[in-house]
């Protein structure tokens, strides 16, 4: 005879972690203050005929760069999980590109340029690193 609760399933209470997920990533952290940065910094200095070319751009190369290490840290394998972080890398390199079209075309001054280009190049390290860490603890398999 099976007990009543043989076949309910409860997740251990040590194995889940409220707490720890994409978001306690550093790399996503980084890419965040990428997104707020440029959101709250760029584009309102953008002109009106902006909105529907680089203004969009750039809201979609930076939320793609956090998007994207969500979407990687939840899916189960590794080599699954790096193809969204290396998107993200990407969209980052897209979003730097985004920054010195504003810097060239004058909509922004050098001094929150100069931020905003540093926030990135942060951000591109950490995902980096990221991605040698996944790949490293990892690399027996396939």
């Amino acid at each position: 005879m099976v007990a009543e609760n043989e076949f309910v399933f409860e997740d251990p209470k040590a194995a889940y972690n409220r707490e720890k997920d994409f978001t306690s990533l550093i790399c996503w952290q980084d890419a965040q203050k990428v997104k707020l940065f440029l959101y709250k910094e760029i584009l309102p200095k953008l002109p009106s005929e902006e909105k529907f070319n680089l203004d969009n751009q750039i809201r979609k190369s930076t939320c793609s760069s956090t998007a994207n290490i969500a979407e990687g840290y939840g899916r189960y394998h590794f080599q699954d999980a790096t193809r969204f972080y290396r998107i993200s890398r990407g969209s980052t390199y897209e979003s730097k590109d985004h920054l010195i079209t504003c810097m060239e075309l004058q909509y922004i001054d050098e001094e929150i340029f100069k931020n905003g280009i540093e926030l990135i190049e942060k951000a591109k390290i950490s995902i980096n690193g990221y991605i040698r860490y996944i790949k490293s603890k990892n690399s027996n398999l396939k």
